[in-house]
């Protein structure tokens, strides 16, 4: 038995592991999936790493990569996610955040779920009408400590595909494991990602 921290990207919550939580819990390990501080302007990467519990294993969605390096854990996985310290040049495919708007605390937000949906790659008849706002959030970089495993997503349409191996190869230094997944692959594909995890504990 394992035990794993889930955190999740911009713009979600803890519920976007439902599916993966489940399927770990039932091969007995124990999972955590908390709700970051996104919309909080003035939270920082404290407020954020105190959010998430340590664990054996830790994992990072997308903008959840940033906070992963200042949590204790054996093993730190980035899941299609984005590293501090890299920019912002290149790293996204065209046109993504198209739908997004901005309110007046500078929060990023989607107004319309069905194209939130459409952008993050969800499951047919899924929409997107848990999304929050996300304050800017970018933390000074940090090394992830113990073993480092990178999952490109070879199919994202959020961040690109070449610029994840690049962040495996180049900035982590990683273990890479690439699927022909999308940005969501903890709602397109949870048991297949939950065995995965469960295989690098």
């Amino acid at each position: 038995m394992a035990s794993f921290s889930l955190v999740h990207g911009a713009w979600h919550g803890g519920w976007a592991w439902d599916g993966v939580r489940a399927e770990l819990e039932a091969l007995g390990h124990v999972v955590h999936a908390p709700d970051l501080p996104c919309e909080v302007v003035a939270a920082g990467v404290e407020e954020y790493a105190a959010a998430v519990p340590p664990a054996d294993v830790v994992v990072g969605h997308s903008l959840g990569g940033f906070t992963i390096p200042y949590v204790e854990a054996q093993v730190h996985v980035f899941l299609c996610a984005l590293v501090a310290g890299t920019g912002w040049k290149d790293v996204f495919v065209a046109g993504f955040g198209a739908a997004r708007a901005r309110d007046e605390q500078g929060r990023s937000w989607y107004p319309d779920a069905e194209a939130a949906a459409r952008e993050f790659q969800y499951p047919a008849g899924l929409e997107a009408t848990r999304l929050r706002r996300q304050a800017p959030y970018e933390p000074p970089p940090k090394e992830p400590h113990g073993r480092a495993v990178y999952v490109v997503c070879s199919e994202d349409a959020v961040i690109r595909p070449d610029w994840q191996r690049h962040l495996a190869r180049d900035v982590l230094g990683a273990e890479t494991v690439e699927r022909a997944w999308g940005h969501s692959p903890m709602l397109t594909h949870p048991r297949e990602l939950a065995q995965l995890l469960a295989g690098l504990a």
